[in-house]
């Protein structure tokens, strides 16, 4: 059974067509990567996912079995935890903490409108201590860096029980450090959760874990390659993703790093 079904998706921004003609099912269970240059269409991609985004007249967009246009889109979104280091943008004028943002996961708001539950409140603090970041709770998340606001948001989405994650660019703003947690974070979640669907999108080609074994590729709106990873993360996909004559080193653990073969 498909977790996502889009079917000649067209979205328009500002008068700019930016998804042309997208078509993508992803099973339920799956592990699946987005890769692509700045200005691909990835995060229009996920605006639309999640019914931010509109495509024109005539296009399917169906997410956890319920079609747009006929779901509640706030209720579904409740069963979704997307994960993007841009949502600090949306805080507006509150200047909510680390633990406020996490208790909000259950309600799919960014923020806190209510008094949560004592079960809540536990579950924030187990998720905030697993991962390391007990002393961001009481930390407006204005005031963190972007490797503490991911971390805030890992927990805020691991809150609820999500059917599907989708991680847009989670360690864009991350040192390799902070990079390399994050990474073992989500190998761990997706060998623990063999039922949730797991959507990775990327710039960075060794950001994709060996887990993720099914993918796409974005240009300008575009899908060049979808399809099992090995192929669709080749050195011909990739030069023409990116326009660079990129050469592929795979590591022990299989992941793969690009260099540019100049």
């Amino acid at each position: 059974m498909n977790c996502i079904n889009v079917r000649d998706a067209h979205v328009y921004l500002g008068g700019r067509e930016i998804l042309k003609g997208i078509n993508w099912q992803v099973k339920r269970g799956e592990r699946c990567f987005v890769l692509g240059a700045n200005g691909a269409g990835k995060t229009t991609l996920v605006r639309m996912l999640m019914g931010y985004a509109w495509p024109v007249f005539g296009a399917v967009v169906e997410v956890l079995g319920h079609r747009f246009g006929t779901v509640n889109l706030q209720e579904l979104r409740k069963r979704i935890a997307w994960v993007s280091p841009l949502m600090h943008q949306w805080l507006g004028d509150r200047e909510w903490t680390g633990r406020q943002m996490v208790l909000s996961g259950p309600d799919a708001t960014i923020g806190l409108f209510r008094d949560p539950t004592p079960q809540e409140e536990t579950r924030a603090a187990e998720l905030m201590h697993a991962l390391r970041a007990d002393h961001l709770m009481d930390r407006p998340v204005a005031a963190m860096s972007s490797g503490e606001q991911v971390k805030v948001l890992i927990a805020r989405a691991l809150m609820t029980n999500p059917e599907l994650m989708i991680l847009d660019e989670p360690s864009v703003f991350l040192d390799i450090a902070g990079r390399e947690f994050l990474l073992h974070t989500i190998a761990d979640l997706a060998a623990t959760r063999p039922d949730l669907t797991l959507i990775f999108i990327t710039q960075r080609i060794e950001d994709i874990l060996p887990t993720f074994d099914r993918g796409m590729i974005l240009r300008e709106g575009h899908i060049i390659s979808h399809g099992a990873r090995d192929a669709v993360l080749t050195e011909p996909n990739l030069r023409q993703a990116f326009d660079l004559p990129i050469r592929l080193i795979q590591g022990r653990n299989g992941r793969l790093w690009s260099v540019i073969d100049a």
